[in-house]
């Protein structure tokens, strides 16, 4: 028996640890591991793939990004956004069935976001057996409780708000902490809260600037003079507007909300504001313990899916307990923060504006 893994979209924190997985159960097996270079573009002719021993995976565990590369610009389609789901073109899927079928390889192992599980899902109906695997630091895939890496960047955002705490304070200083998480809240929701932020605004609840500026002088009236608010890239401003930055070409991304909100903050409040956008510090780096155990648990299961033949079937996180979905369950739309949930309400709880 031969598989194949390939990595897709953006890189996170704990893809190796389910390469290390991958690899580790199909050799108890018997099996042999094909990795596919640069996600799916790996699968087309001129594509890169090399055979993957127990030995190549020794020490990868803790390393971040991925030992095969991964790219979320290909020629195959993918899903953007909750339902615009675009056809595989025929000749890359009849191109792929050749590449498999030359290598000898039997089942393919998918490891990606809402975009690359929606490829996934189609190359599945065209005829591929396919097991998706969850990844995504935005932790917005529905029929998974928890995606790895998203610890990993939850962690980013407190290192980060711990430093710019210290700073903050010493100046008497509003700082606007940007971090990612797409149309979700999950990353500045939970980093919030850790980090110690005074103001999290989460795309989940509209925010006005009169709440967040009431919570600004609200702090400098009762002699705390500094304030950390912490916002999601996604967020919409009160005008409705959500802000973006060109992508090379590629169109726009999200990007930008926290200079647009400090700007306005510091003009409401006549505070000094300062911004810090975290980006792509948030993918990078060594996984944390929970995304190594999370990613290798995650690749030993997608091996037992092979085995077992439920082939269309996602790897999934619920209750504590490593399962599986189809992975038309989680793509069928994102996983957003419950507004009314029990997290938003430890928040509020403990003193933190929601903005609204």
């Amino acid at each position: 028996m031969r598989i194949g893994i390939l990595n897709s979209g953006g890189d996170c924190p704990g893809l190796n640890a389910v390469i290390h997985g991958v690899v580790g159960a199909a050799s108890k097996l018997g099996w042999e591991v094909v990795g596919f270079r640069d996600g799916f573009e790996g699968l087309l002719p001129d594509g890169e793939h090399v055979l993957l021993n127990p030995a190549d995976t020794v020490g990868i565990m803790k390393l971040g990004g991925t030992i095969l590369g991964t790219t979320n610009k290909n020629s195959f389609a993918a899903k953007v956004g909750t339902n615009n789901l675009k056809d595989v073109a025929g000749r890359v899927i009849e191109m792929t069935k050749q590449t498999l079928a030359d290598l000898r390889v039997e089942a393919l192992i998918v490891v990606g976001g809402d975009g690359s599980l929606g490829t996934a899902l189609h190359l599945f109906r065209a005829g591929i057996p396919i097991i998706g695997v969850p990844k995504t630091i935005d932790n917005d895939l529905q029929a998974t409780a928890m995606t790895f890496g998203f610890d990993s960047a939850v962690s980013c955002v407190v290192d980060a708000l711990d430093r710019l705490h210290t700073t903050a304070v010493s100046h008497k200083r509003v700082m606007v902490v940007e971090v990612m998480g797409r149309s979700a809240g999950w990353i500045a929701l939970w980093g919030g809260i850790a980090g110690g932020a005074n103001v999290i605004l989460i795309p989940e609840i509209q925010f006005s600037l009169e709440k967040v500026a009431e919570r600004v002088i609200e702090r400098e009236n009762n002699g705390h003079h500094s304030t950390m608010i912490v916002v999601a890239e996604g967020c919409k401003m009160p005008d409705g507007e959500v802000v973006t930055k060109e992508d090379g070409g590629y169109g726009p991304r999200f990007g930008g909300i926290g200079e647009v909100l400090a700007k306005r903050v510091g003009e409401t409040t006549g505070k000094e504001v300062r911004a810090c956008t975290l980006g792509h510090l948030q993918r990078g780096g060594e996984p944390t313990s929970l995304d190594r155990i999370l990613g290798a648990r995650f690749g030993v299961k997608a091996v037992e899916l092979v085995r077992d033949g439920h082939f269309g079937s996602m790897v999934s996180y619920q209750a504590y307990h490593v399962g599986s979905v189809p992975i038309e369950a989680a793509v069928h739309k994102l996983r957003s923060v419950d507004a009314d949930g029990e997290v938003v309400t430890t928040a509020r709880s403990i003193g933190i504006s929601l903005g609204d």
